[in-house]
């Protein structure tokens, strides 16, 4: 069998590097690569974005449109890293552990768009709990997310490792404060919200790893139910999955660490809470399943593979 053409469009970026670091090396795939003084040359790009199987995306909104634009090539398969095309009509998102229509949807596609990192998380936690019925559609839902400074790609990258850096870096960082971010969108359309939620992301002086937490009232949920129930309720959605799982009830630790599954290609949900109030925190690599681990996922899920090729 030929092996499948993959090629990313972005290669220098945090995000390419990281999908390549994750293929660069298995042999089923041919990696078409891009001279770097051709990288921006239209004409160039052109021919790499139609001669692949699959192309990775790996720019700025407006730079991903025009790759899109530049492919002629009906076979050519597309996951998109950027923002672009998450809430786009004709793109399917990302995430398989969604449904099983979901993941058929994703080996199907042409178009898929890959999640951001702050929506996995809050997707991963929120959407069994709306499909299950037990989280209204209506819900008033808060979510912060902390995550490491990686995130933020090159250029917070180098502000954070520079010499005589601000000392404020020290600290976490609230930001997005204007209730703005560019993950809303998607947060709430994947989940089937009447609103977005109120949401704050928090970066941190650690390289990579994240922590996404929804605060749920039970009394609000339907049929209130306990914080034991919420848990069996996320644990029945994700069984059998391989990259995303539940953390069995009250085994987790006095305390969450955000960079706990740094390095990984996985995300683990953590239910807490004492049956009035309850906590669901998503713990996973932002640079891993929060980004180019999930885009990976999608592509080997695309081809007809084993989903965890190259992850596990």
């Amino acid at each position: 069998m030929a092996k499948a053409k993959v090629y990313i469009d972005g290669q220098s970026g945090t995000t390419g590097l990281q999908i390549f670091e994750r293929i660069g090396a298995r042999d089923d795939l041919e990696l078409l690569r891009i001279p770097n003084e051709r990288r921006h040359d239209i004409g160039e790009r052109r021919c790499f974005l139609n001669e692949a199987d699959v192309v990775f995306l790996c720019l700025p909104d407006d730079a991903a449109r025009e790759a899109v634009s530049l492919i002629e090539n009906p076979d050519v398969r597309v996951i998109d890293a950027s923002t672009a095309h998450r809430t786009a009509d004709g793109w399917t998102y990302g995430f398989p552990e969604l449904s099983s229509a979901q993941r058929a949807a994703i080996a199907a596609s042409r178009h898929i768009a890959n999640p951001g990192c702050h929506a996995t998380g809050f997707i991963s936690c929120v959407a069994p709990l709306v499909q299950a019925g037990t989280l209204p559609t209506d819900y008033p839902l808060t979510c912060f997310s902390l995550t490491g400074y990686s995130g933020g790609g090159k250029r917070m990258i180098a502000a954070y490792e520079q010499e005589g850096r601000p000392a404020s870096f020290d600290a976490p960082g609230i930001y997005g404060l204007t209730l703005a971010h560019k993950h809303l969108p998607e947060m709430q359309k994947v989940c089937g919200l009447s609103d977005e939620p109120v949401f704050l992301p928090v970066v941190d002086d650690y390289y990579k790893g994240m922590a996404t937490t929804v605060m749920l009232r039970n009394e609000l949920l339907s049929g209130s139910p306990s914080t034991a129930e919420v848990h069996a309720c996320l644990a029945d959605h994700y069984a059998g999955h391989r990259l995303v799982s539940v953390v069995p009830l009250g085994q987790n630790g006095p305390t969450l660490y955000a960079n706990e599954l740094a390095g990984t290609n996985e995300l683990r949900i953590v239910v807490c809470g004492n049956d009035r109030q309850t906590t669901v925190t998503a713990l996973f690599d932002n640079l891993g399943k929060g980004a180019s681990g999930a885009a990976v996922q999608n592509m080997n899920i695309a081809l007809g593979l084993d989903e965890t090729t190259g992850l596990i």
